[in-house]
């Protein structure tokens, strides 16, 4: 066997030992999610069976039936809960990316005594936990009088969002160069214009992947929406996997075909943050 041929079969082993990996890697990953899938497909049986059940012997959509009746064994206001969500996180995540457009701009053009200081100042209320702030939230909140209300958890996320937009949007406008901008100036342009249409539609990938992390911050929040909330009125979905719980037994099923129903909207902004994630287009515009 020659040099050349060695070379060859350790390059393909060492390929093959990769996507081995690489399977293994994916399978311990999605295993998880995979199995919620497949415990809201099966009778309760089968999930408290022992021992249990790898491969489901019928498909069952008596757990969806029964979360979407609104009564009964298993009902909840799915459909309300659903709806608390959709407008918690489309209403903070609106507001905290157009603070973040604002905020990570002003880091990125400008200027001003402080800068450093203001920016690690947002960064450190980042990396405070959200359970930390629940206590103090709930005391602010309580007496001013709106805990149970939307405005409460929108609030709340504004404020968790704001900071990781700021310094997301900053770093895309920063990949932008001023003479861009410039350019749109001596050509005419107000400042504004310069920015709308020139400066915004390079970075607009980079803002959308924030809106998409924030909107997902939003959906699948719970220790904050556990303190904030109280009636179905504002209620969250990861809030509302607690009433398949009782005092002595836990709907599994149930609780897993609402898993699986908060998931989906998580899944569709995963493939469109793949595409706006893909920083080579911003280079390829600015080289353009």
């Amino acid at each position: 066997m020659d040099i050349n041929q060695q070379h060859r079969l350790r390059k393909q082993g060492l390929r093959a030992a990769h996507l081995i990996a690489l399977f293994i890697a994916m399978s311990i990953i999605c295993l998880p999610g995979l199995w919620i899938v497949l415990n809201s497909f099966r009778p309760t049986v089968e999930i408290m069976a022992k021992p249990p059940v790898w491969i489901p012997e019928r498909l069952s959509f008596d757990h969806y039936r029964a979360m979407f009746g609104g009564v009964g064994e298993g009902g909840v206001p799915v459909l309300r809960y659903f709806m608390n969500s959709l407008i918690i996180s489309l209403t903070s995540t609106l507001i905290a990316i157009l603070i973040g457009i604002a905020g990570g701009y002003a880091f990125a053009r400008y200027r001003f005594r402080g800068k450093s200081a203001i920016f690690v100042g947002f960064m450190v209320t980042r990396a405070v936990p959200g359970v930390a702030l629940s206590l103090p939230l709930f005391i602010v909140f309580a007496k001013v009088g709106i805990i149970d209300t939307h405005f409460a958890l929108i609030l709340a996320y504004v404020a968790m969002n704001v900071p990781f937009s700021i310094w997301l949007i900053d770093g895309f406008f920063r990949q932008v160069p001023k003479e861009l901008a410039e350019a749109a100036e001596i050509d005419g342009c107000t400042r504004w214009q310069a920015f709308w249409k020139v400066e915004f539609p390079v970075a607009k990938a980079g803002i959308a992947s924030a809106a998409i992390f924030a909107f997902l911050t939003s959906w699948n929040e719970y220790a904050l929406a556990s303190q904030l909330t109280r009636s179905v009125y504002s209620k969250t979905m990861p809030v509302g996997l607690l009433d398949f719980t009782s005092e002595f037994t836990i709907n599994w099923g149930g609780m897993c075909a609402l898993a699986v129903l908060m998931i989906i909207p998580a899944l569709i902004l995963t493939f469109i943050v793949q595409k706006h994630l893909i920083s080579g287009l911003t280079f390829g515009g600015i080289k353009g």
